[in-house]
């Protein structure tokens, strides 16, 4: 009886009630798919009697899932999923002059860690190379539907019930205080932090949190001349404005190698790390591979 019922099993009842429960709304689903809700609900309907149990719970214009439904959205997300996985990696090697890979990049990650990092793709002729920036939730959701074959962050992420993701740990960097080059003294810390204009990290920062308790922790006030989120500015402005930056090493290793700024120390107990998400999939190109380190 239930091979019989499997093999009745309609992929476009199974679709239909995925994207309704993704979107948790009938109007924005018929929207999405193009169809009349009234469709829509036919289709579902077929389906729970297909299966022999009710999927949502109607409460006025809203739908939650029943118990049933909850482990049916967790067999569709790994069918959708896979099945776009599956076309992606087939026109990857159809209609395309040079295979993709395709990087997710938070925006607020140092440029310079990028470029270190994708050093072994960088320039390769039988590559194309996508390069994307946006919030992290963003790269999540395009990793999610396969758009990204790699996101690049600087904050981990766990696996939800939607997308199976893989985190691991790149690098740890140090987080320090440069500035212009120094005559006389050298910079002393904690104790110059109050009489000198810094320019820090955004609140949102992790290192910016770790600095803040730091502080904290010491007794001491900073003399914050700005606060900026974008690593890339932060790094200009560490270069022009006179003033002393906190930044991971990495941001500024142009202008420390070229005598336009100097490390005046390490943050004590403040480090950015960087992390590799990608999703759990059963292909990995060669490129992404050389990306990661993996043979």
């Amino acid at each position: 009886m239930r091979t019989e019922r499997l093999r009745r099993l309609n992929f476009r009842h199974l679709h239909y009630f995925w994207v309704v429960a993704r979107e948790q709304h009938l109007t924005r689903a018929a929207e999405r798919l193009h169809v009349s809700q009234s469709a829509i609900s036919t289709q579902i309907r077929q389906l729970e009697e297909e299966l022999g149990h009710a999927l949502f719970l109607r409460e006025g214009r809203s739908l939650q899932l029943t118990e049933v439904g909850t482990l049916v959205l967790g067999y569709a997300d790994s069918i959708f999923n896979l099945g776009a996985e599956l076309m992606e990696t087939v026109r990857a090697g159809e209609g395309q002059d040079l295979p993709e890979l395709r990087v997710g990049a938070v925006a607020t990650l140092s440029r310079n860690f990028q470029q270190n990092l994708l050093r072994p793709v960088i320039g390769d002729e039988h590559l194309h190379l996508v390069i994307e920036s946006a919030s992290l939730a963003e790269l999540i959701e395009r990793l999610r539907v396969h758009r990204l074959d790699l996101i690049l962050s600087n904050r981990p992420v766990t696996s939800d019930d939607h997308v199976a993701l893989s985190c691991r740990r790149l690098d740890r960097q140090s987080v320090c205080l440069v500035g212009p080059p120094r005559a006389g003294r050298p910079f002393r810390f904690p104790d110059d932090l109050p009489g000198t204009p810094l320019l820090l990290p955004g609140r949102s920062s992790e290192i910016r949190s770790q600095f803040d308790l730091k502080c904290e922790e010491l007794g001491v006030v900073p003399r914050i001349l700005a606060e900026v989120d974008d690593m890339a500015m932060l790094r200009l402005l560490a270069r022009d404005s006179g003033a002393v930056a906190m930044v991971p090493e990495v941001v500024v290793q142009d202008e420390l190698g070229q005598g336009l700024l100097q490390k005046y120390g390490e943050v004590p107990d403040v480090h950015e790390h960087f992390y590799a998400i990608t999703a759990r999939r059963h292909f990995r190109s060669a490129a992404l591979k050389a990306v990661l380190g993996e043979t």
